[in-house]
Parts: structure tokens; sequence; C-alpha cells
């Protein structure tokens, strides 16, 4: 029988993180629990409970601190827009590679380390050193983080064909009468059910309107746009 502290090396917390997603994405939000985790990473309940508590909350947390890390390091020299369109499409992409990990947040905030310190701390420094109000840069953060995770809780990008399929089966099950607009576009409907597109304009759009039009503001060809840009911190 493996010793207490093997059991402690197999059962790291970037360990339970990576076996916690694989459990999510292979059987859903529903199979996540200490004792499939415990079977899975070969070790015993009670050592997986020792580092991340008895709660599904904590191994939310453990997850998030791991994804966290692939969220980029920023430059203080890189324009706030380009910065913050870049901070948050990578969060909106390691979202959907893992949809299940949202239906386990519920209402509760998340609040690991790395998120923090990856995410929301640096965010919000790049807001204030853009001009903002701290008022104004909480606000912008929190519409800018509700978008992205919004967008990536209503787009399964594991399967986009079965998406289709689906949305095609019950949209074609209407009456035209009735719905006339989603009936009679299925070829425009469809593809956007599964458009990284919709995500990257809309994004854009609220960071254009994150600060008063002029130049410097945002990159040339988004809404309010121009070339020069006016980096934000020293």
């Amino acid at each position: 029988m493996p010793r207490q502290s093997e059991n402690l090396d197999r059962a790291t917390p970037g360990a339970i993180a990576v076996a916690a997603l694989e459990l999510i994405d292979e059987k859903g939000p529903q199979a996540l629990n200490l004792r499939a985790l415990a079977e899975r990473l070969g070790v015993s309940h009670t050592t997986v409970h020792r580092r991340c508590g008895s709660e599904v909350a904590g191994l939310v947390d453990l997850c998030m601190d791991h994804l966290a890390t692939r969220l980029p390091d920023i430059a203080p020299g890189v324009p706030w827009a380009e910065a913050t369109e870049t901070r948050f499409t990578r969060l909106y992409e390691v979202l959907t590679r893992h949809p299940g990990l949202i239906a386990l947040r519920g209402a509760r905030p998340w609040l690991s380390r790395e998120l923090l310190a990856r995410l929301v701390e640096p965010q919000l420094a790049a807001n204030l050193a853009a001009g903002m109000t701290p008022g104004r840069a909480i606000a912008v953060y929190r519409q800018l983080y509700l978008f992205t995770l919004g967008a990536a809780s209503f787009v399964d990008h594991r399967d986009p064909g079965g998406a289709i399929a689906e949305t095609r089966t019950a949209l074609a099950a209407l009456d035209p009468a009735r719905f006339p607009v989603l009936t009679g576009h299925l070829d425009e409907i469809l593809p956007v059910v599964v458009d990284h597109e919709v995500h990257r304009q809309g994004l854009r759009g609220l960071i254009a309107a994150a600060l008063p039009p002029g130049p410097g503001r945002t990159p040339a060809g988004w809404p309010g746009g121009s070339v020069d840009q006016t980096p934000y911190g020293p």
C-alpha cells in the first residue's frame, strides 16, 4: 500500500486540477466528486480531501488556479485596448475548452488566487492607468468578464457539427407562420451558433465603448478606432 507521502506526491494541486478537468470534460460536471478523483489519481479519498477540502467549490478553485496560468503576461507598454482584448480572448478560449467548469461555478464567484493575480488585478491596474476612476475601472472589468463568461457558457466548441445539427433540427420543426425569421434564414443563423467571431466583435465593441472617443484609444478597424495607440503604464 502506498505511503501517505507517496499519495500526496501523486495528488499535487496541479495533478488534481488536471484530473478534475479530464473528468468534467469526459463525463460532465455532475461526475466531479472526491472519490472519482481519488480513483483516477490512484490515491485515497482522504488524500484528495486534505488537498482541497470536502466541497466541489474547492476543486473548482484548484481548476481555475491551474487554468489561470495559461492567461498571458502582458508587458506594460502594450496599448490598453490590445492588452484587454488579449486577456479576455484567452479567458474565452480557456473556458470554451472546459464548458462544464462554468456549470459548476453556479452563483459562486471565482476567487482563486491565480485568477485574481493574472486577470483581475492586472486588468484593474490597466484600467486605472488608462485614466478610469476606480469605480469605472471595476465596472468596465465586470462588463468584459460577464460578457466573456456568458459567451463561453452558450457555445460548445468541442462538437460544433453536433451543435449546428441539433439547432437545425429544432428550428426546422418550428411553424414558419409564427417564426418567419428563424425558419427563413437558417443558412445565416446556424453558423453563428458556434462562431468565435460573435465573441470577438462583441468584446471589441465593449472595449471601444469603455473609453471616450478620440485618437489613441482603440486600434484601426474597431468601432471608434484609430491608428495611433497610446500605451498604458510606464
